[in-house]
């Protein structure tokens, strides 16, 4: 299990209210140490930090909560 890598994805979380709604879904995923989005990216990129979650998991995460979600790589 690694811990505080940092996994990037491409999401159309772009605004405050985006940011609102996934908020609960991150915050309650278990692994995520920390995590954020740069929504003055174009790609409005997801910066997530592993407490043990895999990419595919917080792709999961974020498509529940209802958004477009893929891997930066």
């Amino acid at each position: 299990m690694e811990t505080n890598k940092i996994l990037k994805f491409r999401t159309n979380i772009n605004c405050g209210g985006c940011i609102a709604k996934v908020t609960p879904f991150l915050n309650e995923a278990k692994g995520v140490s920390s995590w954020e989005v740069d929504t003055d990216n174009r790609n409005k990129v997801l910066t997530v930090v592993s407490d043990g979650i895999t990419e595919n998991e917080v792709i999961d995460v974020v498509q529940k909560a209802g958004f477009k979600i893929e891997n930066l790589g």
